[in-house]
């Protein structure tokens, strides 16, 4: 977040017209106390995110020890981030600008489908200070809304509107590269954003809860969120006028999003209602050399990822099913893998509704987390307990994760039944789990 004092001539957002952001079609529960049918998102992994926070903390600590505008972290980061979403399948852009005499670089990433007259935008900053590696400020923000972006990926959402995400360049000199996204659209494209969701400072160590209270409509849907798993939030004021989100606002363009504190001291009344210790600032470490992945509160992280989610697939308006008619099946639910044992790890999803056999051409989405994939063979197993070879063990292939989508015929086999994804560690030394497996069915 910015450190410079809050603006004051920032202009009013237009409010979204009524229904705006409706929820699709009642697929899971009613929303706390709105009586509206809401859509239950799958859960974000604060494992994964978590993760890229180390990533982050790596690149910073390899250049430099921070990840500012203009110095070779920032590049490092956003390149990290790029390569993580163009292997997802999103469609990526670097944009350049120009500020203090550096390049600086906004990443824009796409994801394939919906109606391009409706974009739901959400976005982070990615650069720090100089001071320091910038973990909670903002590599939280930024690691929550790449998980998110490759959930939608990995569970192949295709919501009726647009989804763009970004990460920002130099928003600590003053929002540059934000400005400059927004002041580069031309105006037909402004008209097409029909919400902007900013998420800067997500996991502070003495943390509260506080939404954005510009839209009405993105407003109470987090509150709806943060309602129905029973935490009080408030409105955000510390920082108005001092993160990425004041450019769009200053367009007419909604905007709404979550903060968990800065430098602000938690007052007592704060502590009794969130916990954490009162008289104290919401970061300590707020722009200092201690921001690092220690500096990072994991519920707080943890609620806020979720929060993000639940807007994103409530306001997105998603169908959860992709295009053609196709359907979906999958299991979400993190599984360890043995190091080096004889006992497999297994996930299991249970087709149900589906006419006679599968298809020739059954996609087999896996995202295995691991330190070293090659130790890894994978298979899956038809409910009849036939086996289908999706990787073998390679002790040269040196790289980590298996997050692909593999292709098999298994039109010889029942469609409806327990499929499961068997993962087995064939050598010690390196660990990992299941974290998704999705079978789609065209």
């Amino acid at each position: 977040m910015k450190i410079s004092a809050r603006l004051s001539a920032v202009l009013a957002a237009s409010a979204l017209a009524a229904g705006a952001f409706a929820a699709a079609p009642a697929t899971a529960q009613v929303a706390a106390g709105t009586g509206t049918a809401a859509v239950t998102p799958p859960d974000i992994s604060l494992t994964n995110v978590k993760q890229h926070l180390a990533d982050l903390q790596s690149l910073a600590s390899a250049n430099g020890g921070n990840r500012a505008h203009g110095r070779t972290g920032y590049k490092a980061s956003i390149d990290f981030v790029k390569a993580k979403l163009d292997a997802a399948g999103f469609t990526t852009t670097l944009q350049t600008f120009t500020s203090s005499g550096a390049t600086g670089y906004n990443l824009i990433a796409d994801w394939p489908g919906g109606d391009a007259n409706q974009v739901v935008l959400l976005g982070s900053h990615l650069d720090s200070v100089t001071a320091g590696p910038g973990i909670n400020d903002n590599g939280s923000g930024s690691a929550a809304i790449l998980e998110t972006a490759l959930t939608v990926a990995r569970t192949n959402f295709q919501p009726t509107k647009h989804l763009r995400f970004a990460w920002w360049g130099a928003e600590e000199l003053g929002m540059v590269g934000s400005r400059y996204y927004v002041n580069n659209l031309p105006t037909a494209d402004r008209s097409k954003i029909s919400g902007y969701l900013n998420f800067d400072m997500l996991g502070s160590p003495n943390p509260g809860y506080f939404v954005y209270d510009d839209d009405p409509t993105i407003e109470q849907t987090f509150k709806t969120y943060f309602a129905g798993i029973g935490v009080p939030t408030e409105i955000e004021t510390e920082g108005d006028g001092r993160s990425d989100h004041a450019p769009f606002k200053s367009a007419g363009i909604p905007v709404g999003g979550l903060f968990s504190g800065a430098e602000t001291y938690k007052t007592a009344a704060q502590a009794q209602k969130w916990g954490g210790t009162s008289g104290q600032a919401f970061d300590r470490c707020y722009h200092a050399s201690c921001d690092t992945t220690a500096n990072v509160n994991d519920t707080s992280l943890d609620r806020n990822s979720d929060a993000i989610a639940y807007a994103v697939w409530n306001l997105a308006s998603g169908s959860g099913t992709p295009p053609g008619g196709g359907k979906v099946f999958s299991n979400d639910t993190d599984v360890a893998i043995p190091d080096g044992g004889a006992t497999a790890a297994t996930s299991t999803v249970n087709v149900t509704g589906i006419t006679g056999n599968a298809p020739s051409n059954l996609a087999v989405g896996v995202d295995i987390v691991h330190t070293w994939r090659g130790d890894l063979k994978v298979d899956l197993l038809a409910p009849d307990g036939s086996v289908y070879a999706l990787k073998a063990a390679n002790v040269s292939d040196s790289a980590d994760n298996v997050q692909t989508t593999y292709t098999v015929d298994a039109s010889s086999e029942v469609a409806n039944g327990a499929w499961k994804l068997r993962v087995q560690d064939m050598y010690s030394g390196d660990t990992g789990y299941i974290n998704s497996f999705k079978l789609t069915f065209p």
